[in-house]
């Protein structure tokens, strides 16, 4: 029997939404603890998220390559991008029973629902989820699911799926998948090199150790968004909430961006989170300025889409109890 995946634009997102935005109020309410030395330097599965994030990127691309291969890297890092969304580490049993032509209409179900919380970060991150809304052939779609089972047996969500937003941000999928799929000599021409965390770590602890950090966090050459992690991870580890903070990032790279957008959404940096793609050498403030008219624009233009969606809901309603009126006096 086929699963079919639909998203509900009037319904059940809007719920899922709702509850999602009582229970951050609930825990925005609580003021934030400092990490234990212990909890710092855990020592519990993964013993080393970062390797653990190396190990899956590895063994993802060689599925990738093996069943389907090409230039179409956005396919599976987009993928393990949406996979990355999840915050329920059980899906996986449900996952690994749907077939390649139920994964689609499920991935475009993901983005959509991302879309509707934080669309200016999933406008980002679009080079990695508009291969969605093409017509990917069976061929395609039978390497996306082996992309999918050799993620969760791996230990995807081991690393994502973690309600506690300082679980799932001790590593970066995303990077080693993107810098393993480029090509040697694409890497070498763009110059993406992304900072190991060992480094950025070290960076950030000198960061927030420095009491005129402000509450700005700024990164010109923003990659996949390690440093961000870094500074995230160290924050709340004295105690500090991200979400206090404005975070601007941008990058050269339309695919290295999209995967920071997505990351500062798996890393939950909060509201005040503005990533663009743009030469932080081109013009004085980077692009900054577009970006924030660029971002205003997304918001209100989601904002006018859940208008409509309500109001439509509301009309359908209306003519429900119209119609069942009409069918009691016509009885």
């Amino acid at each position: 029997m086929s699963v079919v995946v639909q998203f509900d634009l009037f319904g059940e997102v809007e719920q899922k939404l709702e509850e999602r935005a009582k229970r951050r109020e609930k825990e925005a309410s609580k003021p934030p603890k400092p990490r234990s030395a212990s909890r710092r330097k855990r020592s519990t599965f993964p013993g080393d998220p970062n390797r653990l994030a190396r190990e899956v990127a590895e063994n993802v691309i060689a599925a990738w390559y093996s069943h389907y291969g090409g230039s179409r890297i956005d396919v599976p890092l987009g993928t393990i991008a949406a996979l990355s969304f999840f915050r329920e580490p059980l899906v996986s049993d449900w996952l690994l029973t749907l077939e390649p032509a139920q994964l689609l209409p499920l991935l475009r179900e993901i983005w959509g629902v991302q879309w509707m919380a934080r669309p200016d970060l999933i406008e980002i991150a679009r080079p990695l989820h508009d291969w969605v809304e093409e017509d990917p052939d069976e061929h395609q779609l039978r390497a996306v699911q082996a992309v999918i089972h050799t993620a969760i047996y791996n230990g995807l969500f081991d690393l994502t799926a973690d309600d506690d937003p300082y679980e799932r941000s001790e590593a970066d999928v995303l990077s080693p998948l993107l810098t393993g799929l480029r090509h040697k000599s694409d890497k070498k021409w763009r110059g993406e090199y992304h900072t190991p965390a060992c480094v950025t770590d070290l960076m950030a602890e000198i960061l927030v150790l420095d009491d005129d950090h402000g509450p700005t966090i700024r990164e010109p050459a923003l990659g996949s968004g390690g440093m961000f992690r870094s500074v995230a991870q160290t924050l709340r580890f004295r105690g500090l909430d991200p979400h206090d903070y404005t975070w601007l990032g941008n990058d050269i790279d339309p695919l290295a961006t999209a995967c920071a957008a997505v990351n500062a959404i798996i890393w939950d940096l909060g509201p005040r989170t503005v990533i663009w793609c743009a030469d932080s050498l081109a013009t004085a403030d980077a692009g900054l300025s577009q970006a924030l008219t660029e971002r205003e624009a997304i918001i209100k233009h989601r904002n006018a889409v859940v208008q409509q969606a309500l109001f439509e809901r509301k009309a359908r309603r209306m003519l429900h109890a119209l119609d069942s009126l009409l069918n009691e006096a016509a009885a």
